[in-house]
């Protein structure tokens, strides 16, 4: 064991690569401090805190984020109708500054000059992380393990990783049969790496027969479209049994749910990572992919044609900043601002049906509409 060094506060997953980032630090003289966000993954939150202090962490933070991450960062990416690349709902991209804010938040608290995380040195979360950390305590330093050669030289792969968990009793829920990697949050599931990194293969339901939980295959679903009616995010009615949903969380998560049970939201892509490498990846966003549509509709009929091509442009920066980890950048700040500006008078209610995979817009409604029915 090294001579004692300072705190750290780890972002930790309880998943393989924290676990053993958790247990090196350690080795490395550090006092380590877990800290875990609950920002909607299906988690079992005390044997993850069972685990970090049986490997050695010194405390253990679990805190609830969901209510503030629905609110302060997927409905600012709604109202912009975010979307990298023309097809990524940014699920991942929006988590990482609400969950490095909370990260800061403790390392202040305890005095911790140090904040760990376990994201990979090809990876965007390294870089959204790390430049949320520095925008919100400029005097914080980041260990990045997989960015050091004395942690990857020793750690080449996914391999001797997990030797070195068998070797220290780190359980993990990875096995060398299924090595993909998985990030779940309210907003969406990500699956990447393994069999996945090969572009020609097709999946052929393989991680989803494992894997895919927020949604059902499309073949899967229901023959008859249960009718919906969903506006901009203030509340949501079933219009078949007139049940309401109004909070930003419990209206999200019922549409997580009817989405999820059609298909609704499932994308297989390959992206422009911010480091410069493209990647192929696996998601699925069922609240995010009504919302989308949903907005998408009532903004055309209540925004002025001329702001709503600005607009678009702005939505388009939006997208590529967020994505890229800019989220605390006093552009996007700025962007943010002028997007909230855009919207005062799209308000009104949308009505949905979603149906094998697809969101369908049946019909609009809205004090502020600027189409002119005696006109046309």
């Amino acid at each position: 064991m090294a001579e004692p060094r300072e705190t750290v506060v780890l972002a930790y997953s309880g998943g393989l690569d924290t676990s053993c980032i958790l247990v090196w630090l350690k080795e490395q003289g550090y006092t380590v401090i877990a800290f875990l966000a609950n920002i909607g993954q299906k988690e079992d939150f005390d044997a993850a805190r069972k685990k970090a202090l049986a490997l050695g962490a010194e405390k253990v933070y679990i805190q609830d984020v969901c209510g503030e991450f629905v609110e302060e960062f997927i409905w600012p990416a709604v109202q912009a109708n975010a979307l990298y690349e023309d097809r990524y709902l940014l699920g991942t991209a929006l988590a990482r500054p609400c969950i490095a804010r909370r990260l800061v938040l403790v390392a202040k608290e305890q005095g911790a000059r140090y904040i760990a995380h376990g994201a990979t040195g090809k990876g965007n979360d390294q870089v959204r992380f790390e430049l949320s950390c520095y925008a919100l305590c400029p005097s914080i330093k980041v260990i990045a393990p997989w960015r050091m050669p004395e942690f990857y030289q020793r750690f080449p792969g996914r391999r001797e990783l997990m030797e070195y968990a068998q070797k220290h009793g780190i359980p993990v829920p990875v096995t060398p049969k299924a090595p993909w990697s998985m990030d779940e949050n309210l907003m969406h599931i990500s699956y990447e790496a393994g069999i996945l990194e090969n572009p020609k293969v097709i999946d052929h339901g393989r991680v989803a027969a494992t894997g895919l939980r927020a949604s059902r295959d499309p073949i899967a679903t229901p023959s008859c479209p249960p009718p919906s009616s969903a506006g901009v995010p203030v509340k949501v009615t079933n219009t078949r049994n007139g049940v309401t949903h109004h909070s930003a969380l419990e209206l999200f998560v019922y549409l997580n749910d009817i989405a999820g049970k059609h298909g609704v939201g499932r994308i297989d892509i390959v992206e422009n990572r911010f480091v410069g490498m493209k990647s192929r990846g696996i998601y699925e966003t069922p609240a995010g992919t009504i919302l989308y549509h949903a907005h998408l509709d009532i903004e055309a009929f209540t925004m002025d044609r001329e702001v709503r091509k600005i607009k678009q442009g702005l939505a388009l920066k939006f997208s590529e900043l967020v994505y890229n980890g800019f989220w605390y950048s006093p552009e996007c700040e700025f962007l943010r601002h002028c997007i909230t500006r855009s919207q005062q008078a799209v308000a009104g209610t949308v009505h949905v049906s979603v149906f094998k995979g697809q969101v369908y817009i049946l019909g609009r409604e809205s004090p502020h509409s600027l189409y002119n029915e005696e006109l046309v």
